[in-house]
């Protein structure tokens, strides 16, 4: 009983985890955002280009 205990008081390796996940998450917004800026830029660049064909 004693161990279990000292294995849910045990908090090493907890910061690394949270570490781990905050850096997930940075990485999966920024892929998103960058999915978007490229989508937005490449619209852009697509309506300047028709518009010179003109």
């Amino acid at each position: 009983m004693k161990f279990v205990r000292k294995m849910f008081k045990n908090e090493e390796g907890a910061t690394a985890i949270e570490y781990g996940l905050i850096a997930a998450l940075i990485a999966v917004a920024a892929i998103v955002a960058m999915g978007q800026l490229g989508n937005t830029l490449g619209n852009t660049f697509n309506e300047v280009n028709n518009s010179m064909e003109k």
